[in-house]
């Protein structure tokens, strides 16, 4: 009977083995390290088919690069090419082929001078920068976005993920296939595209352009010109004091509310298909007075404000 057992215990020790020797490269980690040529006021190109990014602004000199990823066998996946020429640093990362490409998770973190212009391209994986001064495009084809404390234009696109902006200094664009879009303390002028998702834009302080196909619309404090447009959900809009630039509120499903200061000169035009229109405001109607429409003036009236709605409320109020 011992026997059997001591023969048992040494067949199970072999099998565990054989399964530790079998286990798929995989599970092991992989870290490079590199560290590139560039001054203040350059340029860092990212060019990767694949993984996240996080990249940091600092006050040292020279770009610092750390790939870590999942796999001990990463450089035999990706074929990574580093350089660092007059004015720019780059780093590119391209497919070798397809063959155990599936589990693969690579992350880059960068540190480069704050003054630095970015041109950041990922084929799959989120996108995190902060405290750069630089104009900035920034690409990912699948992965959420977040930049903070950026000052210069922003140029910003995922195929699917979420956008979150906050502390932006110059012209914004930012676009996504499917997610959300928030944005907060933007100087400058600010579009921003969703295929599904709501849109919430926080102190903005210039023109704004919001459009979704789904979603709802907030806008909590605008500067300029407005552009709302959703295909389907609500709109909140306020106004800043003292602007009267005007523009269109549009949604196909769901109510509008607006907040307009009352010393400002408008025109308004105002239509709702599924619901009624409402003020407080000081308004000389133009026109038939009608419970589903609103035409007329604030003040001696100037910009035009267009609200429409096919399935809601309008209503149009003071600050």
């Amino acid at each position: 009977m011992r026997k059997q057992f001591i023969v048992a215990s040494r067949f199970a020790g072999w099998a565990l083995l054989a399964l530790l020797v079998a286990a798929p490269r995989a599970g092991a980690d992989s870290r490079i390290e590199k560290t590139l040529k560039l001054d203040p006021g350059g340029r860092f190109v990212l060019d990767s088919d694949a993984g996240s990014v996080t990249l940091t602004g600092s006050s040292e000199r020279n770009a610092s690069v750390v790939i870590t990823s999942n796999r001990d066998d990463l450089q035999d996946l990706l074929e990574f090419t580093f350089g660092d020429g007059p004015g720019t640093a780059s780093v590119t990362a391209k497919r070798r082929h397809h063959l155990n490409w599936h589990n693969l998770s690579v992350h880059f973190e960068i540190r480069v001078p704050t003054e630095t212009q970015l041109d950041l391209s990922t084929g799959g994986g989120g996108v995190r920068v902060a405290s750069i001064h630089g104009d900035s495009e920034l690409r990912t084809s699948g992965g959420s976005m977040e930049v903070t404390d950026l000052q210069g234009k922003l140029h910003a696109d995922t195929s699917g993920g979420g956008v979150r902006l906050r502390d932006i200094t110059g012209e914004t664009r930012v676009g996504t296939s499917g997610g959300s879009i928030e944005a907060d303390t933007i100087k400058g002028s600010l579009r921003a595209e969703t295929s599904g998702g709501p849109i919430r834009a926080e102190r903005i302080g210039g023109d704004l352009d919001a459009q979704t196909s789904g979603g709802s619309i907030h806008v909590g404090g605008v500067a300029g010109h407005l552009v709302a447009k959703t295909s389907g959900g609500s709109v909140e809009v306020v106004f800043d004091k003292g602007n009267g630039r005007g523009g269109e509120v549009e949604t196909s499903g769901g109510s509008i509310r607006v907040a307009v200061d009352p010393a400002v000169n408008l025109t308004l035009d105002a239509t709702a298909s599924g619901g009624g229109v409402s003020t407080d405001l000081p308004i000389t109607v133009q026109g038939r007075i009608s419970g589903s429409s609103l035409h007329g003036t604030l003040g001696s009236g100037g910009e035009n404000l267009r609200l429409h709605t096919d399935g809601g409320s309008i209503h149009i109020r003071a600050l």
